[in-house]
Order: C-alpha cells, then sequence, then structure tokens
C-alpha cells in the first residue's frame, strides 16, 4: 500500500504547474469535451507510466542495491530541482483534425510524458517498489487528481491558481523522498 500511496502523492503534487497540466487545460478550453479528455489522459497515462514502470524494474536488475539508492536518491533531488521550473506551453499546434478531442489527448499527452518528471519519478519509484502494478495505479491516480480538476475548470481558474507555491511544495516533497533515500531512512 505504500508504494500506491506515495506514487499517487509523488505525481499528484508534481504535476501541478506541468506542462501536462497546462495541456489539459487548453484542451479543456478549447474543446470543452471534458469527459473524451478525462478518457484521453488515463489511457495515455496508462500506457506512459507502464512502460517507465517497466523502465524502472529492468534497472533494478542490473544495478548494484547502493549504486541504485544513490541514483534513485539523487533523481528524487534532480525532481525536486526541476519542479521549481514552471513549464509553459503554447496553444498552437494543438489542432483536432481527424483525430477527434479523444484520440488527440491520448497521443499528446503520451509523447508530453516522455522524460517529463512525473514520468522519470514513476521511473524512480518502479525501481524503488517491487509492486509495479501498485505504482501504476498510483502514478495514474496521481495524475488524475492533478489534470482532471484542471480539465473541469478549464480557463477559468487557472490564472489565479497559486501555482509556485505547489511548485515549492512539490520541490519539498521530493527532496525529502530524496534525502530520506540517500539517508537510507525509512523503507527505501
Amino acid at each position: 500500500m505504500e508504494a500506491f500511496l506515495v506514487s499517487t502523492l509523488a505525481v499528484a503534487v508534481g504535476e501541478i504547474g506541468d506542462k501536462t497540466q497546462l495541456l489539459a487545460l487548453l484542451l479543456a478550453a478549447r474543446y470543452r469535451k471534458p469527459i473524451p479528455i478525462v478518457l484521453g489522459i488515463l489511457v495515455a497515462t496508462l500506457a506512459n507510466h507502464s512502460l517507465a514502470g517497466l523502465f524502472g524494474q529492468w534497472v533494478v536488475s542490473y544495478f548494484p542495491t547502493e549504486i541504485l539508492r544513490w541514483l534513485l536518491g539523487a533523481s528524487f533531488i534532480a525532481i525536486a530541482v526541476w519542479t521549481l521550473k514552471p513549464d509553459e506551453m503554447d496553444n498552437e499546434g494543438i489542432k483536432e483534425g481527424q483525430m477527434g478531442v479523444f484520440l488527440l489527448t491520448c497521443v499528446t499527452f503520451f509523447f508530453a510524458e516522455i522524460g517529463d518528471k512525473t514520468q522519470l519519478a514513476t521511473v524512480a519509484l518502479a525501481a524503488k517498489y517491487s509492486d509495479l502494478g501498485l505504482v501504476i495505479a498510483g502514478t495514474t491516480l496521481g495524475m488524475l487528481i492533478a489534470d482532471v480538476p484542471a480539465v473541469l475548470l478549464g480557463k477559468v481558474a487557472s490564472p489565479n491558481f497559486p501555482f509556485h507555491y505547489v511548485r515549492w511544495f512539490a520541490a519539498l516533497v521530493f527532496a525529502v523522498l530524496g534525502m530520506m533515500v540517500l539517508l537510507n531512512l525509512g523503507s527505501f
């Protein structure tokens, strides 16, 4: 259960102000079709985080435990620093075309998530926890916790939302996780 809860919290907090959350706002404001957008986010996240989780578990099988602990701790601290940099996304180039809103959301979210801090967090969490299913379920739920409200609110609340405070909180969460791993505290 720890794998699920930590994965959910890490991604939910880390996603606030992220480019994929901004993408959710943009799609919601442009198409005003929340159900296909939310379903597209769900499918894209499951696919992307499953691949990231498999990669994380592969890494565990090839690195000694002590090296992996240092890599994992350093990656959490790097994600903490990265979280402090606000993401920006312009609304050019996202056109529905022949795809429909659901497929457009799936494709854009999947590719926007590649190399993103929440995908890298999924890799690190899958390397840390042996239950891949709980990690993927947690990171997917975390993504939905952050992105579904963005879809439902669209542009209305986004200009006034204090993203900078949430980014600092997310950075603190990742930094604490990283230090716990590096100091070998808890079940890491």
